[in-house]
């Protein structure tokens, strides 16, 4: 068996997801993914044109590979499982990211508090498909498969429990299932190139239907994602899930009549036309955004059959992100500066987001950096910097969080450097945080 890879008795089936509709095996070939494989030179510098290092190193420990047919799945569906891989058993159970204890260290585990009853399942092989019967009366969340066999072989498979239906509660946090997919460098034709466009000049798409590395774990989840979904279960918010696919089937009028205030917690980088139009729409209409990290609404990407295409910027294509975030994307942390702190800009909304906290105007506060944003010419007017980071990468330049509202009432706050999201455990970041909830959560 190799490393990092569940044992398919020397021989491992490639497999293509379409959409959500069905699995087509291309081939008894190898898969080709080694996980001690690493993005050369060409990978490298196209890594670097974008940001950050953008893959994790890989764990090497073994795996049960497997992925979800669909990003979400309501309540009460039945959610279908794909083995990628062989295996003599397999014992498989299914888990909600909740109020796990003390910080993730491991970038190969999901931690979650187990939903339903665990399920043995007999000499399973790659293109197998497990219905999974999702409990009418679960909570919407992110949810995983956990899967175990024989020989110390781990594997996890994410997915967002989206609500039966749009505003069962009035505040929804949207996961980057897109983005995710964009950092994934598995191979999955098995070719020596990683299927993501950060691998290769010549790559431009990448799957939306398949295993992550690392066991399954989506990129830098331990970081971005799991401190807030901790948080959220540790202070009993209830709060309606949503996944890019989500976005993608809704429209602008059903948000606003659905949802107060949309989050987006993590690096929600690539979204296609339909989404930003939507997200757009529901600000025209009243609602409120709060995004805890930077870098969003960047890319647009088209899909078709499961599969992303990254087209350009928006802002090439006359849709700056900054028109409805506040902020947009400037710069990355190439020279390794490691995160600075925010410092507080006095303003009118400085005051109240802040209040309770103890900081002042020139006060500094947690850390941020990786990717940064600033305020640009096609910000909205009167979008106030409410704190910054100076000399953010040794550059000269300022990561700007920012907050503006508009004529109709729609309240709109960005963080504008990775991540307050990570930070939320720290108290003055929480504490902020929850007052941007509580206010923005108001119709």
């Amino acid at each position: 068996m190799r490393r990092g890879v569940g044992n398919c008795g020397g021989r491992h089936a490639s497999l293509v997801v379409a959409g959500v509709v069905g699995i087509v095996i291309v081939g008894a070939a190898a898969v080709g993914f080694r996980a001690d494989r690493r993005p050369g030179r060409v990978a490298a510098r196209a890594a670097a044109a974008e940001g950050r290092d953008t893959r994790e190193p890989v764990s090497h420990r073994p795996t049960v590979e497997a992925a979800f047919a669909a990003e979400s799945f309501p309540a009460g569906s039945t959610a279908r499982l794909v083995l990628y891989d062989s295996a003599p058993s397999v014992t498989l159970r299914l888990f909600r990211v909740g109020d796990a204890r003390g910080t993730l260290r491991a970038r190969d585990v999901m931690r979650g508090t187990p939903v339903g009853s665990a399920r043995r399942l007999r000499r399973v092989s790659p293109g197998q498909v497990v219905p999974l019967r999702l409990g009418a009366g679960w909570p919407s969340g992110l949810y995983f498969a956990q899967l175990t066999a024989p020989a110390g072989r781990v594997g996890y498979a994410p997915f967002v429990r989206a609500p039966a239906r749009l505003g069962r509660h009035r505040v929804a946090v949207v996961m980057p299932t897109q983005t995710w997919q964009a950092y994934n460098f598995r191979d999955d034709d098995g070719n020596g190139t990683a299927d993501t466009w950060y691998a290769s000049p010549t790559v431009h798409t990448a799957r939306l239907i398949r295993p992550f590395e690392n066991r399954g774990v989506p990129p830098h989840y331990r970081l971005y994602d799991e401190p807030f979904l901790r948080w959220l279960a540790r202070d009993h918010y209830a709060v309606d899930f949503l996944s890019d696919a989500d976005l993608r089937a809704t429209t602008a009028g059903a948000l606003a009549r659905a949802y107060a205030l949309l989050i987006f917690p993590g690096h929600h980088e690539y979204v296609t036309e339909h989404e930003y139009d939507a997200v757009t729409g529901f600000r025209d209409r009243g609602g409120h955004l709060l995004f805890l990290s930077a870098d969003n609404f960047g890319y647009k990407i088209t899909i078709s059959n499961g599969v992303m295409t990254r087209v350009a910027r928006w802002r090439d294509l006359g849709r700056p992100e900054a028109a409805l975030i506040g902020a947009q994307y400037f710069g990355y942390d190439a020279h390794g500066h490691g995160g600075a702190p925010w410092r507080l800009r006095p303003g009118p909304a400085e005051r109240w987001i802040f209040a309770g906290t103890g900081l002042r105007p020139g006060s500094p506060f947690s850390s941020g950096g990786i990717e940064a944003d600033s305020r640009g010419p096609a910000s909205p007017p009167g979008t106030q910097v409410v704190a910054e980071i100076p000399n953010v990468f040794g550059s000269g330049q300022r990561a700007q969080m920012t907050y503006y509202e508009t004529a109709t009432g729609a309240k709109v706050f960005a963080a504008g450097a990775f991540s307050l999201a990570a930070s939320i455990w720290e108290p003055r970041v929480r504490k902020m945080v929850t007052t941007l909830i509580a206010v923005l959560s108001r119709p």
